[in-house]
Formats: structure tokens, C-alpha cells, sequence
């Protein structure tokens, strides 16, 4: 797996040289500096719409996770983000690290159901708008009959797909399959210990899914406000670089980037999100420069933004060493106390 991660991001940074060279860097230069402090306005907008996402993220928090202030979620959020864009885990390595920040204040299944529902709603909320924004607007953009065929053919897939993962969180069904290995004496103690883990987590899923059963669907509507400011993002960005901005054209380039993101999530970014940018400006009938240019721009807010993650997760494990440092102190004199 390690070597094909690394394979991925060469073969990512190798297409993204590819485009450079083939669209010029020349004529990319000029269009980053037609930007200029521009960048920044578009940097920030990601920020704002974070705020929205995890505002959606703490519908998905059950038991004490849910009495958690507003700027700590957001902060657990950002740490998890930084993980996501650092390493190529399909976003994996992000929830893990969220659900260890979350059970450093109560350990239990609750951190893992808020991240396993909190997964869910993000992806369907995401695979909602797209659908739903790309037959209203997409409708007058002439797009080859081979894109529509695969949007559509990826739209059922991953539809399919999150419908049935919803199912077997609502229904407890999560570890099913080990629960079935253990009843036939597969695996023993370790496996047993597993099950037992994951069937606290099936009990806390169905408890979320029938005492607070309008959770899941009022956290998609917070992610997608946010998923919103991407199409501000695109217009303010046709602003700064094109003489008539519109925001149908500004819709029409995010619901067709955040599709080519929606089929690729389990590919490295490196490289794969200029592509598919370039792909869908030059489907709207925009040079190739803008998109790679529009690529770039995503991709140096990553970068940003993945900074800030880092940031906040050091400030958080330093917390953390610091309460358990405090706890080994008053273990320790309370046992001088017994002794004495």
C-alpha cells in the first residue's frame, strides 16, 4: 500500500508538470499575477464555509460530545482536514484523528459514531447538491454525451452505495459480519474484544438514528450552506480574471469540479484536482490556463488551510500531554498520601 501511495503522488506531480508545460508556464504566470492579493479573499471564503460545515458536523455528536463548544469542534475539524490533505488515506487518516481528539473528553462509542455519521453526511449531502445542482444548471452547457453517461453512472453508484451505508448504521448492522465470525468461533479473544467494541458503536448508531432521526438531514443542510461558498469561491474568482462574470457559469464550475471530486475521492490530490479543473473550464468553453490557474488557486488554499490544521492539532496533543501529565501528578501524590 506504502508503495503505491507513493507511486500515486509521482504519477500526480508528473501530470501536473505535464500541464504546465503543455499550457505554458508563462501564460500561467499571468494569471496568477493577475490575481495577486485577490488570493487571499478566495483563501479566506474556505474558511467561512468550514464554519458552516462543522456547525453541520455537531447535528451528527451524540452523549457528551455534544455539550463541546462550537470553536473546539471547529478546531478537531481543522486538525482532521490537515491529516486529509497531508496524507493519501481517502480521508481515513482525517476521521481517525478526529475521533481520538473527540475521546480525549469522554472515550466511548459516541466519538466514533459523531465521525461515522459526521462522514455520511458530509458525502451525501455533497453527492445531493452536485445532483440536484448539476441538472439545473448543467442543463444548458454543452457537455459530451460520454461525461453525462459516466456522471450519471457515478451519481447511481455512489448513490447506491451511501443509501446502503445508511441503512447499516441505522439498523446496527455495522459489525455484523464479525459479530457472525465470533458466533462461530472464529478469531478468538481478539476478535471477541472487536465485536464488542463495534457492537457498542451499532447500539449508539441506532440510539442517534431513532431518538434524533431529523440530525442527519439538518446536517446536510448546514453542509451543503457551506459547500455553497465554493460557488461563491468560483464566481469571485471569474471576477478578478474574466470581463463578464457570471454566477450560473461560477455553479456550473463547481458542480462539475466537486463531481470529478466526488468519483475520485480515493485518489491522491496531487496533480488529479488542476486536471479535472482544467477539464471542466474547458467544457464550459474557458481556456485551459484559467483552469489550471483555478487548480492552483485550490490548491495553495490546501495548503493554507492544511498549515492551519497542523497548527491547531500541535496546540491540541499539547493540551492533551499537559492533562495527562496534571493526571500522573495527582495519581502519584495520592499514593504518597496512602503510604504516609
Amino acid at each position: 500500500m506504502k508503495r503505491f501511495h507513493k507511486l500515486s503522488v509521482v504519477l500526480g506531480v508528473l501530470l501536473l508538470a505535464f500541464l504546465v508545460w503543455e499550457i505554458g508556464p508563462g501564460q500561467l504566470w499571468r494569471e496568477l499575477t493577475l490575481l495577486g492579493w485577490g488570493l487571499v479573499p478566495f483563501i479566506l471564503l474556505e474558511g467561512v464555509a468550514d464554519l458552516f460545515r462543522t456547525h453541520g458536523w455537531r447535528y451528527c455528536l451524540s452523549g457528551p460530545h455534544r455539550s463541546l463548544s462550537f470553536w473546539y469542534l471547529f478546531r478537531i475539524r481543522m486538525a482532521g482536514i490537515s491529516i486529509n490533505y497531508l496524507t493519501p488515506t481517502a480521508g481515513l487518516g482525517g476521521d481517525v484523528t478526529k475521533g481520538a481528539l473527540l475521546s480525549l473528553n469522554h472515550r466511548g462509542p459516541e466519538a466514533a459514531t459523531g465521525v461515522i455519521i459526521g462522514k455520511l453526511s458530509e458525502a451525501l449531502a455533497q453527492l445531493l447538491f452536485v445532483t440536484v445542482g448539476s441538472l439545473a444548471v448543467l442543463q444548458g452547457v454543452k457537455l459530451p454525451v460520454g461525461v453525462w453517461v459516466a456522471m450519471l453512472a457515478g451519481t447511481v453508484l455512489l448513490g447506491g452505495g451511501m443509501m446502503g451505508f445508511l441503512a447499516v448504521q441505522k439498523y446496527g448492522k455495522l459489525g455484523a459480519v464479525v459479530r457472525w465470525l465470533v458466533a462461530r468461533r472464529v478469531g478468538g479473544r481478539t476478535l471477541e474484544k472487536a465485536a464488542r467494541h463495534i457492537t457498542e458503536v451499532d447500539d449508539q448508531l441506532k440510539l442517534f438514528y431513532g431518538e434524533r432521526p431529523m440530525n442527519l438531514p439538518l446536517s446536510m443542510f448546514w453542509h451543503i450552506v457551506g459547500m455553497s461558498c465554493g460557488i461563491v469561491q468560483a464566481w469571485y474568482f471569474l471576477f478578478l480574471l474574466t470581463d463578464h462574470p457570471s454566477l450560473l457559469m461560477a455553479g456550473a464550475i463547481w458542480f462539475l469540479g466537486s463531481w470529478f471530486d466526488l468519483l475520485s475521492f480515493v485518489l491522491p490530490n496531487v496533480g488529479f484536482l488542476e486536471a479535472t479543473r482544467v477539464l471542466a473550464f474547458r467544457a464550459l468553453g474557458f481556456p485551459s490556463a484559467l483552469g489550471l490557474t483555478f487548480g492552483i488557486a485550490l490548491r495553495l488554499e490546501q495548503i493554507f488551510w492544511a498549515g492551519v490544521g497542523l497548527l491547531i492539532y500541535a496546540t491540541l496533543l499539547g493540551k492533551k500531554d499537559e492533562r495527562e501529565s496534571h493526571l500522573s501528578k495527582e495519581v502519584a501524590e495520592n499514593e504518597r498520601g496512602c503510604i504516609g
